[in-house]
């Protein structure tokens, strides 16, 4: 049966990227959200191949490759900076090569998502003006756990290159631990690093300084560097029990959250827009049921419990819960990146 409207709720990367998926096949959408203006806090900014696929098919990859950047690899360090392990992420098929990896700021990517006409509504729930969708489903319960850790991220503009910095470094550290990530073309730096589990917001800022001081190459201070974002994260690991109920789907953080090491929830939540925009064509043009929904459900649950959960936790562990003396040789994954480097 042809689908008359699909309801967006959220103009997150992964709603608005469904709905031009919809749209772009003729299929009429309501898109809402609970903000009037795009949200400028730190957050995620890498597209892994398979987000980038997504994205080629929703018809913006070219916009975002030209104002995002093709990181070329990955490193892994010790906090002095000496390098443990290298992942190049330039030697894909030629095949494959346009669905590389591409780093753009989830912001600028809602503003190119958002070109065009816009209309605001108002929208009162019993809950004030929020999203209740998946408690309205489920109850307060999201399964899973919040992990005992706190991170603080960062946009700063400093010269990391004076240290030999490359795209993407990661820095092992039982306390010291962070990842900084050039995400802009001009030199913009994501720089997110551990805390104190739980402070206060306004201890996170005032702790800033000194957490620079403590783990940036340099040891910077505050006239050293310019802060454009400070944001703290709650390091979550869960998932839905089901991601459809009757006619209400759920894709991205309103299905499933981890801690952002690795990129995997972004790129996940991109994933799951592709699976849900096959499955409502499968139903649109008359191939499936809605039964489809079902599937979509089981599939991206299991690639969220096989592949994403794991994957971002062991991401995660390699940072804060091992010796950076010795990973090269005892890390199953740094040990394939060193074979990788002669093969």
């Amino acid at each position: 049966m042809p689908l008359n409207k699909v309801i967006i709720v959220s103009a997150g990367p992964t709603g608005l990227i469904l709905g031009l998926l919809l749209a772009k096949q003729g299929i009429y959408v309501d898109l809402l959200d609970a903000d009037a203006t795009l949200d400028k806090q730190p957050r995620a900014a890498h597209y892994a191949s398979p987000a980038a696929y997504e994205l080629d098919r929703a018809g913006v990859l070219d916009d975002v490759t030209a104002r995002g950047i093709n990181h070329k690899k990955m490193v892994w360090r010790k906090i002095d900076t000496e390098v443990v392990a290298t992942l190049p992420l330039d030697r894909m098929p030629k095949e494959r090569k346009r669905h590389s990896m591409v780093v753009l700021p989830l912001g600028q990517l809602g503003e190119i998502l958002q070109d065009g006409d816009k209309a605001r509504v108002d929208v009162e729930t019993g809950n004030g003006k929020k999203s209740t969708v998946r408690r309205e489903l489920f109850g307060p319960g999201y399964p899973g756990e919040t992990l005992n850790a706190q991170l603080v991220a960062t946009n700063v503009y400093y010269n990391f290159e004076r240290y030999n910095y490359t795209d993407t470094n990661f820095i092992i550290h039982p306390n010291n631990f962070y990842l900084a990530a050039r995400i802009t073309k001009d030199g913009l730096y994501r720089v997110a690093y551990g805390d104190t589990p739980r402070p206060h917001a306004r201890r996170i800022h005032r702790r800033q300084p000194m957490r620079y001081q403590e783990i940036l190459p340099g040891s910077p201070k505050p006239g050293d560097y310019q802060i454009t974002n400070i944001s703290p994260y709650r390091m979550q690991q869960r998932c839905a029990p089901s991601f459809r109920v009757g006619r209400v789907v759920l894709a991205a953080d309103a299905a499933h959250v981890c801690n952002p090491f690795g990129g995997l929830g972004l790129t996940g939540g991109i994933v799951d827009a592709g699976s849900l925009f096959d499955a409502l064509m499968g139903i649109h043009l008359g191939l499936a049921d809605d039964r489809i929904l079902d599937k979509y459900s089981e599939v991206r649950r299991k690639i969220w419990k096989d592949v994403i959960d794991p994957a971002s936790r062991e991401n995660f562990r390699r940072l804060r819960e091992q010796d950076a003396n010795t990973a090269r040789e005892n890390d199953e994954f740094f040990r394939l990146c060193v074979k990788a480097e002669g093969d």
